[in-house]
């Protein structure tokens, strides 16, 4: 068999319904569309119209704010941390950043860096370079021996 040989079966493919070909064809006239009104004619576009009346969309009233340069952290837990470790996907023995944890399998991308949270208790001790922690986390990691290295915070100008 060649490739110029190769068809599809009889009857497997079924052509387009061509509209407006005479009454015979079943589909004639009007096309389908019924009679008159801005739907049987053609580049009506009427997505969430409601017949003059005050649509859905602008009835419901609009809330809250999203700031359009908003920092977005993939969370991980000391739990999730620390059944890395015990799984043998992360090594306590050196420092653990987002790249590692990335490697790891604890989230697929690190976004605009990682922050820990302190749900679930750490045993190993760590040390941990990410870009936020919570009081909990760091009182956690402390506690099991380790640290946890942030970045510097911007100080707050004087006015």
């Amino acid at each position: 068999m060649k490739l110029n040989q190769i068809a599809d079966n009889p009857g497997a493919r079924k052509g387009r319904m061509r509209v407006g070909r005479g009454i015979g064809s079943g589909k004639g006239k009007t096309s389908g569309r019924g009679v008159k009104g801005q739907k049987s004619r053609t580049g009506v576009a009427i997505k969430g119209f409601e017949g003059g009346q005050m649509p859905l969309y602008r009835r419901i009233p609009k809330r809250g704010f999203t700031p359009p340069h908003q920092k977005s952290y993939q969370v991980v837990n000391l739990g999730t941390l620390q059944k890395a470790i015990d799984d043998k996907k992360l090594d306590a023995g050196k420092p653990i950043d987002a790249a590692a944890m990335q490697a790891a399998g604890l989230f697929k991308a690190a976004r605009d860096g990682v922050r820990v949270l302190g749900k679930g208790e750490i045993k190993s001790k760590v040390e941990l370079k990410v870009a936020g922690a919570s009081a909990s986390a760091i009182a956690a990691v402390e506690k099991a021996g380790g640290k946890v290295e942030l970045p510097p915070q911007p100080e707050a100008k004087a006015a």
